[in-house]
């Protein structure tokens, strides 16, 4: 069984017609659209990437790099 699409931030359901024609779409109106961006302006939504003893050491290493090209006027 296929669902509708819902709205992300008040999750109504939007038929398939009204998701084809909305300008809006994911989102049901431009309040949740606007709601959406100030939750993200806000830092409230995050990409987390589990940070291993490897990846770390790769972005120090990477910022090493970085510091050097820097001093070096390139």
């Amino acid at each position: 069984m296929v669902r509708l699409p819902s709205c992300p931030i008040c999750e109504i359901e939007l038929s398939a017609t009204a998701a084809a024609r909305s300008k809006t779409f994911p989102f049901c109106s431009e309040r949740c659209q606007q709601v959406d961006l100030l939750r993200w302006s806000d830092g409230k939504y995050a990409i987390v990437e589990p940070l291993s003893a490897d990846k770390l050491a790769e972005k120090q290493f990477e910022d090493e790099m970085d510091g050097q090209f820097d001093d070096a006027g390139y």
